[in-house]
Formats: structure tokens, sequence, C-alpha cells
């Protein structure tokens, strides 16, 4: 099959009004998600409760391992691009990945079977993602939704993650929820296999573009330069956002009460408060965003990001004040109330982000592209782990407030940028790239 008839090969089908692929890709990232939250619901708990790692020794590995996973995405995209094709490069990932799960059964081999799963990540992480706009033509009108579908699909994922790999890791042994994670990584694996048929076929590689769909240099430095902006600015972000894995449990586990009722809620069960508002709150955003586009009223994707930034930034304000008030340990429904918010904050900058990153891929580079919005996490998450080693020398409200300026830092610079991104996106549309998509 060739790539002018991809799209073609799923117009009549329908899942929740959607092409199946796009089913596919976010079922496999799915449990993706759920291997590698999974995985890292338990990381921090595992090394300093089980291999009695001090504090910020923990935060270190946390931090330069989520930001390794990151950061292999940006060898992995050229690889693909270059040579391997999206759906060799997710099976090989995804089968590395489950191997380094795995490995984490055993404490000798920590370094290694992390390392495992990032170089696995390397391949899947820009591969799955970059396949979605190939599943419609240019002027379906679904192709605008379809990363907000794929977000709360693969967010279904993070909500199981620290309900099955989370408890069965903190009342069973570390080892079972670990082995939890490598199950969910092959399942992934398996359905991404079994549904290949419903998937694009694998675009040109850069030296097979014709010249006629080649961006031209200037509309190219345009489009890079704003994608870099961007991309710095969201690394500034997850600086803050990141510590939702981090120091948030931390403080889940030593300033909170968790008591309801008779019963104590596990510490990993907060994890999941994340995910379970995504689901719930993408809806409700996507109704008001087409309602807004209808009328010529909705926002770009810049002010989104902005706003993001902001409503995360509230959300820490929030925590500051509350523990700098709270006596005897901060009630836990505050923490279900900044989560609340920081999942609406992150529903305006992340999916836009990776959406606005793949409708600015060049023809030949999508895996590449995707990577480049990836390798702001890597970035972010290493910001993040030196951030994090904050937690033990200043008080917690404090830190708190340090994290809100962190955000709203983001916030400003995404809000300056509004202008430059918004030329990059409807100054130089794309050349067509298909036959399909010019029909």
């Amino acid at each position: 099959m060739s790539i002018a008839t991809a799209p073609r090969a799923t117009a009549g089908a329908r899942w929740f009004n959607q092409p199946p692929g796009l089913a596919i890709l976010f079922l496999t990232q799915m449990w993706e998600i759920f291997s590698y939250y999974g995985m890292r619901t338990l990381l921090v708990y595992y090394m300093t409760k089980q291999l009695l790692f001090d504090q910020q020794h923990a935060s270190l590995i946390y931090g330069v391992y989520v930001a390794t996973f990151y950061f292999t995405p940006i060898v992995g995209g050229v690889v693909t691009d270059r040579w391997l094709g999206r759906k060799r490069a997710v099976i090989i990932g995804a089968a590395i990945m489950s191997f380094g799960h795995f490995l984490m059964a055993s404490e000798s081999l920590l370094y290694f079977a992390l390392a495992a799963i990032a170089l696995g990540n390397g391949l899947f992480l820009p591969s799955l993602p970059s396949q979605i706009d190939d599943l419609y033509a240019k002027d379906d009108p679904r192709r605008g939704s379809a990363y907000n579908f794929y977000y709360v699909g693969i967010n279904v994922g993070g909500l199981l993650a620290p309900l099955v790999c989370g408890t069965l890791g903190e009342l069973y042994g570390w080892h079972w929820g670990f082995g939890a994670a490598g199950v969910g990584m092959l399942l992934g694996l398996a359905i991404y296999t079994l549904g290949a048929r419903w998937l694009p076929a694998e675009r040109p590689k850069p030296r097979d573009v014709p010249p006629a769909q080649r961006m031209p240099r200037e509309a190219m430095r345009k489009r890079i330069l704003a994608l870099l902006a961007v991309g710095l600015c969201v690394m500034v972000f997850r600086g803050a956002y990141e510590q939702s894995g981090n120091t948030i449990a931390l403080w889940a586990d030593v300033g909170l009460d968790r008591a309801a009722g008779a019963f104590t809620i596990p510490m990993t069960w907060f994890q999941a408060l994340n995910p379970l508002l995504v689901i719930f709150l993408t809806p409700m955003l996507v109704m008001r965003w087409t309602k807004q586009a209808a009328g010529g009223r909705e926002p770009s994707p810049a002010k989104k990001m902005a706003l993001g930034a902001f409503v995360v930034a509230a959300a820490f304000v929030m925590l500051a004040c509350v523990d700098a008030s709270a006596q005897g340990g901060a009630h836990w429904s505050w923490l279900a109330g900044f989560f609340l918010l920081f999942t609406l904050g992150e529903l305006f900058i992340l999916p836009i982000g990776l959406g606005l990153f793949a409708r600015l891929a060049p023809a030949g580079h999508a895996a590449t592209t995707i990577a480049a919005w990836y390798f702001a996490s890597f970035g972010g998450n290493l910001l993040a782990g030196a951030l994090g080693t904050l937690w033990s020398v200043m008080g917690h409200a404090a830190f708190f407030g340090a994290m809100a300026l962190v955000a709203a830092t983001a916030g400003t610079l995404l809000r300056l940028l509004d202008g430059a991104v918004g030329r990059a996106e409807a100054g130089n549309a794309p050349a067509p790239q298909s036959s399909t998509e010019q029909a």
C-alpha cells in the first residue's frame, strides 16, 4: 500500500466517528503508558524504602531516568525516519521495553533495566503518534480532534497504572508491581501487531520526498524557530509539572492526612487522579473549543498553552497556602483539588503542543519532529530532578511557591510567542503530501 491510499483505507470505517486505526494507536500507547507510569509510580518509593537510597539520591535518579526516557526519542526519531520506518520501530522498541520492565525484578539490575526501558522508548515514542495524521485526509473535519481523543485514550493507561501496579507493589511486593508493568507492555505490542491492517502505510524517507513537496528554506526556518521556542517554554513548564510523580508523591506520604474514615488511602492511588480527570475534563474542553471555533473565537495554540501554564501555577500556589496553614497534615481533599487544577492546566498545554508539532512536521521528518516535542520533556525532567533536590532543604510551602513561579514563567513566555507561532502555522501551509490529500 502506498501512502497515497492510506487515508482512504479507513475513510469508510468508524470508531466513535474516528478511523479504527486511531483506536489501535491509542490502545497500544495506553498499555505503554500503563507500563511506564506503573513502574514510575513505584520507583521513588522502591528506591527510598527498599534500596534505602536517601531522598536526594533517589530524586536525582528519578529525574535522570525520566529525562533520558525523553532524550532517546531524538535519536530514535532519526533512525525511524531514515532507516527503520515507524512500524518496525514500534515493534522493536516495545520488545526492548518489555525486557527492561521484567529486569526490574532484580535489585542488582536496576540501572540496566532503566537503560533498557529508555532505549526501547527511543524507537517507540516518536513512531506511534506520528502515524495519527496519516489516518486522515487534510480536509477531514475529524482531524482536529484526533489528538484529544488520543490523549484521553492513553490516559486510561495512566489511570490503571497506579491502581494496579501501585497497589501490587505497595501491598504485595515491589516486584509484583514491576512485573505487571512488563505484562502491560506486551499487551500493547500484541494490539499493535494484530491491528496493523488498520494503520497507515509508511511515509517516504527524507531522500525520497519529491522536490515539489519539500518545504522552502524560509518556511522551514520559521517553523524550526517557532517549534524551538515553544519547546524551550515547555521545558521550563515541565520543571514544575513533573513534580507530580516526585515531590508531590513524597508530600502525599509525609504531609497529608490520608484517612477516609477507618480506611487509609494508599499513596499511589493519588497518582490515578490526574489521568481520571483527563478522561472526564477533555470532552468538556473539546465541546467548548468546538463551539468557540464555530464562532471564530477559539484561542490560538500558544494562548491555550500559556493559559494552561498559568492554571498549573495557580495549583501550586494553592498547595503552598494549604501546607503553610495545615496543622498535623493537610486533608487529602486538598491534594484532590490540586490535581483538578493541575490536570485542567495540563489539557491546555500538552495535547495542544503535541498536535502543533505534528501539524508543523516537514515531509519525511514526522517521527523526528514528534521526537523534538518529547525532547522538551528531556530537559524539563532534568530540571525537575534538579529542582526536586531542593525539597529537603526548603520548606514545603516555599518549594510549592517556587514551582508556581516556574510554571508562571513558562506561561508568560508562551503568551509572548503567540504571534510567531501563528505566522508559522498560517503563513507556511505544507505542500500536498499525497494524491488523497489533493483529492
